[in-house]
């Protein structure tokens, strides 16, 4: 788990955010394809489930370092998944 702490868009990317995301135990970049879905400043704070164990990828010259786990409704709407109640960053997902 992790909290998004920063977000931008990511310049001449329309789908793109660049996120900073607090583990708990370090900070991470993590790109993601959520920028027609999410507005920046409304996710800032938000509890993420995130995927850590990934091989580091760049994106338009950012290294994205982790995925957001994301649910798509029927009408293509993207949700984040997230617990109920809060946790400490770093808590394992199982």
């Amino acid at each position: 788990m992790g909290t998004i702490t920063a977000a931008e868009k990511v310049e001449k990317a329309d789908k793109l955010l660049k996120l900073e995301v607090d583990l708990g135990f370090e900070k991470r970049i993590i790109v993601s394809g959520i920028a027609l879905h999410f507005e920046p400043a409304a996710i800032i704070g938000k509890q993420v489930v995130v995927v850590a164990n990934l091989a580091p990828r760049k994106m338009r010259g950012i290294e994205s370092n982790g995925m957001i786990l994301m649910a798509e409704d029927a009408s293509g709407k993207l949700k984040f998944v997230s617990p109920g109640e809060a946790v400490d960053n770093g808590s394992g997902v199982s």
